[in-house]
């Protein structure tokens, strides 16, 4: 008699590891609009091409996103952007960051539950570029096969160059009886180095024997969670212990997750690196060539648009004179430089970045003066997203606020009132249904109300374009805190403005 094989779980999960606000690409990248989102020369954001790659590869049904709840509904719009397969989406939802270990544990467990113990996850990092497509299919065809016999698999990029601003992983022994792709090696890991020297780079380049560390990986859930409980059991106990009195939203095929701050706080703070990759005798390296950046500077974003004659690149409306070896980005208006060389200039609405390009990486410290003395330009840009839509401050002064808002068609702004402000509406574009008091207003273009502190209010497009509105505020405390919300779509706590 004859014994069944093990179904073997052919479905690939994606896990997106969207965090952090990529300080070395400020002014643009700033905490509440993070480098995921930055749109590229293509129009395309970092995290839609992010998705592109993860639902192009075989057996994907679904994709899992970690992030948060304020960048929740972006990450949402960008992906339904293009999302033309219709492929699920799941989200687990942090309240704070806690590194990559326990947003890994979370996503395994979670997976493990719905998909079983020999399923594989293909972590990715949310702001990385890859520009093959089709060595990138053929490295993770080979993780993947690698995963399904108890590896974690690591994406280890060949080297072009003695770069110090990357890990590397040293490469132990080869690993047989695995199809692989030309171009394509497997091998045990001996060992991950911090970012090293230049004489050490220029070395490991020379040897042939070192690639550089992507953040990359594939396993299954059982893999994972098992080398987890082997050398950081906190963490899988803190994680499991969250997801039970986590709140869940479930849909057909898909999962939302609000991870439970007080559990989630227990589980460690720290990177999967040093949690289980450095220490584990599991862990496999798939080298490849595969195109892969991961948009680390603004030199490296530069890089991305085409050349003129100087070698200048520029972005938006910019005019040159004697200029040569430049980046110049112009987010929103028009920019004029002349006779300058080897410069990085990044204009946007509140803020302009000025400097060589030798010392592209110490834009973070920019960003640390910045905290440093509480300045919200490390935080927010003056548009401001949300879920249904965005808004900018035009001007401000004492005991006054402009704003521009825009609300996507079918939005709404939260049923809500001020106790110190009150605001007045103009619609300029699209048409706007308006609760003011126990008024229910419909507004065309150049029709306008005025809303009185304490009255219950709410804004709302019911067309199928959108909505532009100039709200002027008034009174004396315009505090973004001065909200209560009576009832919201999107879930919001009072302390969110709009």
């Amino acid at each position: 008699m004859s014994v069944p094989l093990k179904k073997i779980n052919m479905n690939l999960i994606p896990v997106i590891l969207s965090g952090g606000s990529g300080t070395r690409l400020w002014p643009v990248s700033r905490q509440q609009h993070p480098k995921p989102f930055i749109r590229l020369p293509d129009g395309e954001s970092l995290i839609q091409k992010v998705f592109k790659r993860a639902v192009a590869l075989p057996n994907v049904t679904n994709v899992l996103t970690i992030t948060n709840q304020a960048h929740y509904f972006k990450t949402e719009d960008d992906y339904r952007e293009v999302n033309d397969s219709n492929v699920s989406t799941s989200y687990i939802l942090e309240p704070f960051g806690r590194n990559t270990a326990p947003a890994i544990a979370a996503a395994a467990l979670q997976i493990a539950e719905e998909q079983g113990d020999d399923a594989v996850m293909l972590v990715l990092a949310a702001d990385h570029l890859i520009d093959d497509q089709a060595m990138f299919a053929k490295a993770v065809a080979s993780a993947t096969e690698l995963a399904q016999q108890g590896y974690i698999v690591t994406f280890g990029i060949s080297p072009d160059a003695p770069e110090t601003g990357y890990g590397y992983i040293e490469a132990g022994k080869k690993i047989e009886g695995i199809a692989t792709a030309e171009g394509i090696n497997a091998h045990t890991v001996k060992q991950f180095i911090e970012k090293p020297s230049l004489k050490k780079a220029e070395q490991y380049l020379a040897s042939g024997e070192y690639t550089w560390n992507s953040g990359m990986f594939c396993t299954t859930t059982a893999t994972i969670l098992s080398e987890l409980d082997k050398y950081t059991p906190e963490i899988n106990t803190a994680v499991e212990e969250c997801l039970q009195k986590s709140k869940k939203l479930s849909s057909q095929d898909s999962i939302q997750i609000e991870l439970d701050p007080t559990t989630f706080k227990q589980a460690s703070d720290i990177s999967i690196d040093y949690a289980v990759m450095e220490k584990s005798d599991k862990v496999a390296v798939v080298s490849c060539d595969i195109g892969w950046s991961d948009i680390g500077s603004w030199n490296a974003l530069g890089d991305l648009e085409s050349a003129d004659e100087n070698n200048n690149r520029t972005h938006g409306e910019v005019f040159l004179q004697a200029t040569k070896n430049c980046y110049i980005r112009a987010e929103d208006r028009l920019v004029g430089v002349v006779g300058v060389e080897n410069l990085i200039i990044v204009d946007t609405q509140d803020a302009l970045l000025v400097m060589d390009k030798s010392q592209s990486q110490d834009v973070k410290k920019i960003v640390q003066q910045l905290k440093d003395v509480g300045h919200q330009a490390h935080i927010i840009h003056k548009e401001v997203t949300r879920p249904w839509g965005t808004y900018t401050t035009i001007e401000e002064g004492k005991h006054f606020k402009i704003k521009r808002i825009v609300v996507k068609p079918g939005a709404s702004l939260s049923l809500q009132m001020h106790h110190h402000r009150s605001e007045h509406w103009v619609v300029v574009s699209g048409m706007a249904h308006v609760i003011n008091g126990d008024k229910d207003l419909m507004l065309d273009i150049n029709e306008s109300t005025y809303i009185p502190a304490g009255h219950k209010h709410r804004l709302e497009n019911t067309g199928v374009v959108d909505l532009v509105l100039i709200e002027v505020q008034s009174g004396q405390y315009l505090g973004e805190d001065d909200i209560v919300r009576f009832d919201d779509k999107y879930g919001r706590s009072t302390q969110e403005e709009k």
